[in-house]
């Protein structure tokens, strides 16, 4: 059984759809899921931000 709570730092949407078997049980073979679909061209609204990275 999958953790009811997300981590810290991580898109609830995600991790449940990552996590959550039953979410795409009822699509069929080769269909995509709208909601993985938007986060994965449009990035996780939820998510924060990465500091950008400088080595000087």
């Amino acid at each position: 059984m999958a953790r009811t709570q997300t981590p810290p730092d991580e898109c609830p949407q995600c991790w449940q759809h990552a996590h959550d078997r039953s979410i795409h049980r009822r699509l069929r073979p080769r269909e995509d899921c709208g909601p993985c679909v938007d986060h994965m061209v449009n990035g996780c609204p939820n998510r924060v931000p990465k500091k950008k990275s400088s080595w000087w």
